[in-house]
């Protein structure tokens, strides 16, 4: 079993990728970044609610992959540790800058790829107010996920927009399993409340 997990992990394109940038490969290096930047930056983005945060952020994770790579060992699937440096790094960082408000506007949301696309004729037929009510709640959500406390917004941005299992998102925050269920209840239940008043509450 042992042998078949590292097998495993050493057939990801990823880990491979890594493997080559360890040893100075630099193309290796920009298709990992190519990769990989677009989740990253998503996260972030989620996470602290500014885009121009999510950029810096994001270099300065790659920068931290790349000095990695010589010693990067796979003990996991890439993404997973990739993961777990994207949290540490955004719960650091903030709370270096004792930042703990740190939407620069409430009239950012979330960019327009990271939402589902409306095919085009359903566009169409889309009415102005119900258009102007998806970007109010879009809007609203980022400011309530912007008041939750770190560890519940990253639990629960792995889980809802990274599809993450309780599992997966335990072995990136390091804690159990039933924490991770308590956080992302906890969670939940403070989005709901704090849309209740003037949204729809989030779909299960």
């Amino acid at each position: 079993m042992i042998n078949d997990n590292k097998d495993r992990y050493h057939s990801d394109p990823d880990n491979e990728l890594m493997k080559r940038v360890g040893s100075g490969d630099k193309t290796a290096f920009k298709e990992l970044v190519q990769r990989n930047q677009r989740v990253i930056t998503g996260i972030i983005y989620r996470y602290t609610g500014n885009h121009h945060d999510a950029e810096d952020l994001a270099q300065d994770i790659f920068l931290k992959v790349y000095k990695a790579a010589p010693r990067y060992v796979p003990r996991a699937q890439f993404k997973t540790w990739l993961y777990k440096v994207v949290a540490h790094h955004c719960f650091n960082y903030f709370r270096s800058q004792k930042r703990r408000s740190f939407i620069t506007s409430y009239n950012q949301s979330f960019p327009e790829e990271d939402n589902p696309p409306l095919h085009h004729a359903e566009a169409q037929k889309e009415q102005p107010e119900n258009v102007m009510q998806q970007q109010e709640l879009r809007t609203a959500l980022t400011a309530a996920l912007s008041e939750l406390p770190d560890r519940q917004r990253m639990a629960l941005i792995l889980h809802r927009f990274e599809d993450l299992s309780y599992k997966e998102i335990a072995n990136v925050l390091g804690c159990s399993l039933s924490a991770v269920e308590s956080l992302l209840f906890r969670a939940m239940s403070s989005l709901k409340k704090k849309l209740h008043s003037d949204q729809p509450p989030l779909e299960d």
